[in-house]
């Protein structure tokens, strides 16, 4: 077997420089989520009227999303993350200030910055994430996603504790957005310039970094599978993130307290499975991990939807995130195999997945206004069985598949994929 290549100290500092960062992200998220009450009662708003403030994230994270891959291939990654530390840092100073004002219009303005930069950041970082996995030829990606969700439990415990003490939130945030700086500023000058970014030739016009480009992909039977298998794993994470204290107050009877204790349970199960993922990866292949991620996953939630046991229901979010952990780095990892068109292949597949993870769950409130939010959750379970039936997709094909022209159909590939 061929040996990996050794890791010089450039790419050792760039592949330090995005963990440290996606760890900083993570801190930001919970730090906002878990300081989310202290606002509503500096806003002095109704739970209502905060909604459509906290739509300022929502649609912040979508514009920057959709925007990422395209600016990506016209600049580079390194540009498109400073872009978005910048607005990651101005959303935090904004929200921060914002609260300290008592202006709901000056919260909502700063989250749609923080989602913007959250966005453009995120779908940058697996770019650049997927080209360091090719040149160190070992999984990266998965302990990218687990700094992330490291600093979500880091965020949340410290909004918890600085909650009990009564600590100024403005302040707090503001905290943060110095450190987010910090670790920016770090991550910008450590990452090289240009990843991901495809020079126009003559006449190449829109087509090389604009929509056409982006679409084009798509044309990839085997692209069109991952995307439906990120799909169903972001959604499945992204349900957990947005319901699961409520499912366990609300569909168990526990307490809040016991909710929010649930919902860190995930979170860290989530950081353990992102964490061990790698060396179950080179041991077993991405196919084989991620159908059995999704079946443990389904397992988890099918536990939670169907025991009468609150206590059963709770050790069950063990599963749940243990099987949702790499369905997002994997997926992403298995797109940007080969050379060709990397960065617009991870970007498609990128942007489906944060589509999921953001715009999907909220979905499942309507269900459940008519089926409880218990029964609502058998969605989930129904997308985990479907991606469980066709990861055979992330199994790396034959060197002429992966070197075929973006979007043309290679003789034969069909048949090889599920």
């Amino acid at each position: 077997m061929k040996n990996p290549p050794v890791m010089d100290a450039a790419t050792r500092r760039r592949r330090a420089a995005l963990f440290l960062f996606m760890l900083a992200i993570g801190v930001s998220m919970a730090s906002w989520v878990a300081r989310t009450p202290a606002v509503r009662d500096a806003l002095e708003v109704s739970t209502g009227s905060m909604g459509l403030v906290l739509f300022g994230l929502s649609v912040g994270s979508m514009a920057g999303v959709l925007l990422s891959g395209g600016l990506v291939r016209r600049h580079g990654g390194r540009v498109v993350i400073a872009v978005g530390a910048g607005l990651l840092v101005a959303g935090l100073l904004v929200v921060a200030g914002g609260a300290a004002l008592e202006a709901a219009a000056g919260v909502f303005g700063g989250l749609a910055l923080f989602g913007a930069g959250l966005g453009l950041a995120e779908v940058a970082f697996n770019i650049e994430g997927a080209d360091v996995e090719r040149t160190l030829g070992r999984p990266v990606l998965p302990v990218l996603h687990g700094c992330f969700s490291l600093g979500t439990v880091v965020g949340a415990l410290l909004g918890m504790g600085l909650t009990a003490v009564r600590f100024p939130v403005g302040w707090h945030l503001a905290a943060v957005a110095v450190a987010v700086a910090a670790a920016g500023t770090w991550t910008v000058r450590a990452v090289p310039g240009g990843t991901g970014r495809q020079d126009a030739g003559p006449g190449a016009g829109v087509r090389t970094g604009g929509v056409r480009a982006q679409v084009a992909v798509w044309r990839d039977r085997r692209l069109v599978f991952i995307g439906l298998i990120v799909l169903a794993m972001a959604f499945a994470e992204g349900s957990a993130n947005d319901w699961l204290p409520l499912l366990m107050v609300d569909g168990h009877g526990t307490s809040a307290t016991a909710g929010s204790l649930t919902f860190m349970l995930f979170a860290v199960a989530m950081t353990t499975g992102r964490f061990a993922g790698g060396p179950l990866l080179v041991r077993y292949g991405p196919a084989a991990v991620v159908r059995a991620s999704a079946l443990v996953a389904a397992a988890g939630v099918a536990l939670v939807v169907f025991s009468s046991s609150a206590l059963v229901a709770g050790a069950a979010v063990v599963l749940w995130g243990l099987g949702a952990s790499l369905g997002f780095p994997v997926t992403i990892s298995a797109a940007g195999e080969g050379v060709r068109d990397a960065s617009a292949r991870v970007a498609a597949v990128s942007t489906a997945g944060y589509a999921a993870f953001l715009v999907g769950p909220p979905s499942l409130g309507f269900l459940a206004d008519r089926v409880g939010l218990r029964n609502a959750m058998v969605v989930v379970l129904v997308l985990l069985g479907g991606a469980a039936l066709i990861t055979r997709a992330l199994r790396t094909p034959p060197p002429e598949v992966l070197a075929g022209p973006p979007g043309e159909p290679v003789p034969g590939a069909a048949e090889r994929l599920p």
